[in-house]
């Protein structure tokens, strides 16, 4: 039976290999596949790209692109890009790797040492980035057993298929063949453009990046791998210091050193370029962000005012079920004249329509929905211009002070802008003896 103190002890073991990313086996060698020739049609691609097989790599690894590029240097002395990779995995998020255990994939600067090579790895083969390098160290950053590998799974690393890491590898293997002392790797974020800066413009860990594009300049500039040094906790690029007997130092003071004239001036302009049209790019981003917001803002207040709308006509629909028990509309509707209350034939206005909603239009309702999109349909009424409800009110009135009975609506077809009630004939028997001057010229017999 196993004790509880091995038990703990299995635990303890099983946590370890969790929390030690991508740990290579170490256990036994096994088979030849570290061994095995590029293909005749990467050597005939490197042949074509005027290079030789041994000759130097670089590495370059774009997280958010999920990219792997293998740079290799031509007989004139530049690189030039070899291949692009798709990478199977990788773990965590944009952003360095800042503890053991955080299952973050690191970002910076490394450089890969033959003894970093591992051709007994669990995941078919691997290299180790050298993680954490003097920068990271600087910041107090821990990790261990950060791979490029196989088996296309990630714990922290970048993780490729079996085929890929194997031709990496090779080309790796080949480059130590010919004198290749280390090569460097890339990590980054993302292929650092205008556009992505300006995509991420407000992540904090801007600044990092800012620092890692000033070696992704130099080397797109230049096309050959920048020397790396590390001082005042940050990286330092193609950097020579101008005393000798001063080493550059990641937790010291930087010591006064010089950039090759041409590189330094053509980062400068490289850089003022990038971040102006970064600029350029964030502005109109905000406003697209600030115009959308307003868009969704306005939809928010149309849809309240809506739903308003709805429940108030249901409101007034129930109650008039209520009191009608749903019957139709009466036939008349009352007519105020002179103070005094007729019954007058005229058809009450079907809800939705024209009459319906026009007082809704003057109240609170309507004044809500001219502050969203403007009345500029709406003509303004001139002041010397008479309101022809007030006046056919005015004329009922004076109609029945003269003891003319008022006569039914009907539809005006003077399109003169009448309200749509339906104006009346004019009586047959108006009384003779009147004066009709009073009238209005609808009551008025012959003109």
């Amino acid at each position: 039976m196993v004790s509880t103190k091995m038990l703990r002890l299995l635990a303890a073991a099983a946590t370890v290999l969790v929390l030690a990313a991508c740990q290579p086996d170490q256990i036994g060698y096994g088979s030849n596949k570290h061994l095995q020739p590029l293909s005749a049609e990467m050597r005939g691609k490197i042949n074509d790209l005027n290079m030789s097989l041994d000759s130097p790599i670089l590495v370059r690894i774009f997280k958010e692109e999920n990219t792997l590029e293998v740079w290799k240097q031509k007989r004139t002395g530049r690189f030039a890009l070899l291949k692009t990779y798709k990478i199977c995995a990788w773990s965590g998020k944009l952003g360095p790797k800042f503890k053991e255990g955080d299952r973050q994939a690191p970002e910076g600067f490394y450089e890969i040492y033959p003894a970093q090579m591992n051709p007994n790895s669990d995941y078919y083969l691997s290299f180790n980035l050298g993680f954490p390098n003097a920068y990271d160290r600087a910041h107090g950053r821990t990790g261990s057993h950060l791979m490029v590998h196989g088996a296309c799974s990630s714990r922290g690393c970048y993780a490729m298929e079996d085929a890929q890491i194997a031709e990496i590898y090779s080309l790796a293997r080949d480059a130590f063949r010919g004198g290749q002392r280390a090569f460097q790797v890339q990590a980054l974020p993302f292929r650092m453009t205008p556009e992505n800066l300006a995509k991420h413009h407000d992540d904090p860990n801007m600044d990092f990046w800012l620092m890692l594009k000033e070696g992704y300049d130099h080397f797109e500039i230049a096309h050959q791998p920048p020397k790396i040094d590390y001082c005042g906790q940050r990286y330092v690029f193609n950097a020579v210091s101008e005393n000798d007997s001063l080493r550059f130092n990641a937790r010291a003071a930087c010591p006064d050193y010089t950039v090759p004239p041409h590189l330094a001036t053509a980062v400068a302009t490289k850089q003022k370029q990038d971040a102006a049209k970064t600029l350029e790019i964030v502005a109109r981003l905000e406003d697209e962000a600030r115009r959308k917001a307003e868009w969704e803002k306005r939809q928010k207040m149309l849809a309240e005012v809506l739903g308003a709308k709805k429940g108030s006509e249901g409101a007034a629909i129930a109650e008039a079920g209520a009191v009608d028990d749903g019957g139709p509309a009466p036939a008349g509707a009352l007519v105020a004249a002179g103070g005094a209350t007729q019954q007058a034939d005229v058809p009450a206005p079907k809800p939705g329509s024209t009459m319906a909603l026009r007082p809704e239009r003057e109240s609170g309702v309507g004044a809500l929905f001219g502050g969203i999109f403007g009345d500029e349909d709406k003509p303004e009424r001139d002041a010397t211009t008479p309101d022809t409800q007030a006046d056919a009110q005015d004329a009922g009135t004076e109609t029945a002070k003269a003891g003319v009975p008022v006569p039914p609506a009907e539809v005006s077809s003077a399109g003169s802008g009448a309200t749509g009630v339906p104006a009346a004939k004019p009586a047959a028997a108006a009384p003779q003896d009147k004066d009709d001057s009073v009238l209005p010229s609808w009551l008025r017999i012959g003109g």
